[in-house]
């Protein structure tokens, strides 16, 4: 069957302006355009479409979608399989957070009482159920289960201040290391006091800290796509200007 782009619109929940746009950026162009100069979309758009929307639902850039459905290794049948999971992990947390929400609710009247570390029991266990399924492989290869499994009993335990603290500490991260990259110089005073959060930010969840793992961290954020992503996400080049600059205030890195 074959829509014009306001029937795929309407069949998919999205606007005609939207798919123009995903015409331009080349990630879901039209089987064909007919003799009225119109947009027409076949079987194949429209499963790529889902694709998209799929995707899109878990939190992708256009730009990351762009370049895995367009890959020459796509297979739209494994990618539905691995929704499937993820989708999976997300009523997970979310299931999470309801129970979370309804014990708050109890202890608000006067039902039971809740300890401070329960009412971020939820959000805690989310954290750790995303890290573990988009990192946790390479990093329980690279430090070890009992290493990893550490950290993951440290952020369990993290008090309401704490927790506060490291979310902050994530921001400030970005921040920084934003303006720093505007400067250019990863060895620079801006870019030192960057590397000097990440560490911070770090020993709230390694129970020791090294400068020779701090810059393995950092190699790692280039090395690993998903990584580099996070860290290129606003800027390109982030994750490689934060890696030289780990690597200066570790001292792994020489000035010349």
């Amino acid at each position: 069957m074959e829509y014009t782009i306001q029937k795929l619109g309407q069949l998919a929940g999205v606007s005609t302006r939207t798919l123009r746009y995903y015409d331009e950026i080349g990630i879901l162009k039209p089987a064909r355009i007919n003799s009225s100069g119109y947009r027409i979309y076949g079987q194949s758009e429209v499963e790529q479409l889902q694709q998209i929307l799929f995707y899109r639902e878990l939190g992708l850039q256009l730009e990351q979608i762009k370049h895995i459905i367009t890959s020459p290794s796509f297979d739209s049948g494994y990618a539905l399989k691995q929704h499937r999971e993820r989708l999976l992990d997300k009523r997970r947390q979310l299931d999470l957070l309801i129970v979370n929400v309804e014990k708050t609710i109890a202890a608000k009247e006067g039902r039971i009482i809740m300890s401070d570390p329960e009412k971020f029991e939820g959000f805690k266990q989310n954290m750790i159920d995303d890290n573990e399924k988009k990192y946790g492989k390479e990093i329980r290869e690279k430090y070890g289960n009992k290493t990893v499994d550490q950290s993951n009993a440290k952020l369990k335990n993290m008090t309401q201040e704490e927790y506060e603290r490291v979310s902050r500490l994530a921001e400030e991260v970005k921040e920084t290391l934003a303006a720093a990259f505007k400067q250019g110089d990863p060895a620079g005073e801006l870019a030192q006091k960057a590397a000097d959060l990440h560490k911070q930010w770090l020993t709230f969840y390694w129970t020791e800290y090294s400068k020779e793992a701090h810059a393995g961290l950092a190699q790692m954020y280039v090395d690993d796509e998903r990584f580099k992503a996070y860290y290129d996400a606003e800027q390109p080049g982030s994750a490689e200007f934060l890696r030289d600059a780990i690597l200066f205030y570790t001292g792994m890195k020489q000035q010349k």
